[in-house]
This record gives C-alpha cells, sequence and structure tokens, in this order.
C-alpha cells in the first residue's frame, strides 16, 4: 500500500456522491478510479470528482493493481458479486447498506472476508454519527442501565424512490430493506448487539408508489418509472432478543399519514434517550423526571457529516488503525432479521431466528 489508501468507487447512482466528496476530504485517501454499467455516467461522475480512470466492468477496476480498496455502491442484488470478488481480489470493502438480498448471499460475504483477511465494513451510516457516537458512550458507560425496549419509525407519507428501488429483483424489498435497515441497526448498536430469537412482521402493499399525487415533491431515482414497483409501502416488526429485550418498528414509502416521521427511542433501567427527531436524554434527578438537551452541533443525524466520518474510519481500519465500528459479521446478523420478517409476513406467523 502506498502512503495514501487509493480508492474505487463500484457503482455511480446518487449515494456515490457522498463517498466521493468524502474519500476527496481526506488526506489519507486518494480516488483512483469510478466504475458503473452506463460508461457515460462514469465517465460523468469521474470528471466531477477529478477521478484519473473510469470503467464500466467492476472486473476491470479490480483487476487494477492501484485500488487497494473500493466503496460498492450499487443495486442491492448485486452487493455480495461485487464485494466477494472485490475480496478474492485483495482489496478492502465498504459495502453499501444492505449487505445483500439473502442470508445465504450474506454467508459467502462473510466467509470471503475471513479468507481475505481484508476489511469488510457494512454501510451502517447512522453509526458514525455524532448524537450516536454520543449514546454509545454513555451506554457503555452504563447510565441507562439495561437498554430493554427501543421503537424505530421512519414514515413517508409519499416516498417511493421508484426505478431500481421499487424492483424487487434488484432492491429485495422497499422501505424495510431501504430505510427500515438503518433504524433497526441503530437500536440494535445501541442495545449492544444482543442476539435476536424471534420476529413478527407484517408488510403491505396498498398504495402503490402514489405517482397520481400532485404539489408535493419528494426523490425520485434516475430510472424512475411510474408503471413499476414490486415492493411493498408499509413494514412493521417486533424483534426479540434472547436477553428479553425487543424493539418494535414501522417503515414506510406510502401511508395515509399527516407528516413524515423519523423517531429512534430507547429505554432502559436508568434513563432513556431519543436520538430522533433531536438527540434528548431522560432521567431523575431528586425524584423528578428531567429531559435534557445536550450542546452539540447537530442534535439529529447529519448526513454529510455521517458519511465523512463513516468513510474516515473506513480508511483508518484499512491502514490498520482502529478496527470497523460495523463489521461484516452485524451485516449477517441485519440480513437474517430483515429477511426474518419477510418471512414471517409472508406467512403471517412469527419465525424463530
Amino acid at each position: 500500500m502506498t502512503n495514501k489508501l487509493r480508492i474505487g468507487v463500484i457503482g455511480a447512482g446518487s449515494i456515490s456522491d457522498q463517498h466521493l466528496n468524502a474519500y476527496r476530504r481526506n488526506p489519507r485517501a486518494e480516488l483512483a478510479a469510478v466504475c458503473d454499467k452506463n460508461a457515460d455516467r462514469a465517465r460523468e461522475k469521474a470528471e466531477k470528482h477529478g477521478v484519473p480512470r473510469a470503467y464500466a466492468d467492476y472486473r476491470e477496476l479490480l483487476a487494477n493493481p492501484g485500488i487497494d480498496a473500493v466503496s460498492v455502491c450499487t443495486w442491492n442484488d448485486s452487493h455480495a458479486e461485487i464485494s466477494i470478488a472485490a475480496l478474492e481480489a485483495g482489496k478492502h470493502v465498504l459495502c453499501e447498506k444492505p449487505l445483500c438480498t439473502t442470508v445465504e448471499e450474506a454467508l459467502r460475504v462473510e466467509q470471503a472476508a475471513k479468507r481475505s483477511g481484508k476489511t469488510l465494513q457494512v454501510g451502517f451510516v447512522r453509526r458514525y454519527g455524532a448524537n450516536t457516537r454520543i449514546v454509545k458512550a454513555m451506554a457503555d458507560r452504563g447510565e441507562f442501565g439495561e437498554l430493554y425496549y427501543a421503537k424505530a419509525s421512519c414514515i413517508r407519507r409519499l416516498g417511493n424512490p421508484g426505478g431500481w428501488f421499487a424492483d424487487k429483483e434488484r432492491s429485495g424489498g422497499g422501505p424495510l430493506i431501504d430505510v427500515g435497515v438503518h433504524v433497526i441497526d441503530l437500536c440494535w448498536y445501541l442495545m449492544g448487539r444482543p442476539k435476536a430469537k424471534s420476529v413478527s412482521g407484517n408488510t403491505y402493499a396498498k398504495l402503490g408508489n402514489r405517482a397520481n399525487v400532485q404539489n408535493l415533491a419528494y426523490y425520485k431515482s434516475s430510472d424512475y418509472d411510474p408503471a413499476l414497483n414490486t415492493v411493498e409501502d408499509l413494514a412493521n416488526a417486533l424483534i426479540r432478543f434472547e436477553n428479553g429485550a425487543s424493539l418494535l418498528v414501522d417503515v414506510s414509502f406510502a401511508l395515509h399519514a399527516k407528516e413524515d416521521e423519523l423517531s429512534v427511542k430507547l429505554y432502559g433501567e436508568k434513563g432513556g434517550v431519543e436520538l430522533e427527531p433531536a438527540l434528548t436524554f431522560v432521567t431523575e434527578r431528586c425524584d423528578t423526571i428531567l429531559n435534557m438537551t445536550p450542546q452539540i452541533d447537530h442534535l439529529s443525524f447529519d448526513f454529510a457529516s455521517g458519511f465523512r466520518d463513516e468513510i474516515d474510519h473506513f480508511v483508518e481500519a484499512c491502514r490498520g488503525g482502529e478496527p470497523t465500528l460495523s463489521p461484516v459479521e452485524d451485516g449477517v446478523e441485519m440480513m437474517k432479521i430483515l429477511c426474518g420478517i419477510y418471512e414471517s409476513a409472508e406467512k403471517g406467523e412469527e419465525i424463530r431466528l
């Protein structure tokens, strides 16, 4: 490895800009290549970020000995294939969430990572947010006591991005695997990553992508097609853990709700905490319940700084610093939970993991 970690970014969709911008700001990283199946988009993205090489085939990128590590920012159904190929080519890997679309794929990625001895970091970017780091430090100090219950919601009244996000074959699912993975992982991580025992879930496909709605803007994928939608528009679940803790979650792309909602709440024996919509601690002093607000720059997750911190951590992990905060093993466990919820919804019964 040279003095700088030489990076290739595979997949030039919208999320790749977060990776590329963060790598550009890191003095220990050097952008070496961009790859996308769409050769024109790869070239445009490379020119935009001043990257010297553009590829249309990720195999050609991986064959370049001048690349040390890659970010995998492609459709979910290709995460496993590309991550395994990168590891086998001797590259470190930062794979966007979810790790893949099935438990079987996740286990193959885990095995490849172990064989290679390289770092594989799963893109659970909310673990790297400033508010998360504060809560994790307090949880590790026992400030909350046992965190035995958590609730998380990520509700979009209108927010199906369409395109590959709405195509189950490529995405693996809808809001559960796209945004639900973030809030489920965040709660699980802060609760100490207890082993999941069972899940009971429901999915609904009642509203579709609501492409008829006007006068309300929302993000649309570059390959948006109003006629294509094969994913759920709502999912909910109760996750039980072996230590007796539980997590209740609901997420949507479309719902007849008054407003969008993002909330993440955890409850412990000594106190509680709300990470979203704004970091607030709940505790008792002198027989009085207190709601405490810390003095920090961002009380909720800040997208840009969260990605910078995630990328910075990945670069240091690849260079032999501290191990990643989101290892491949956690990606495997999250796939077990997500796939368990989908299976529970399909069968209409609780699934033991």
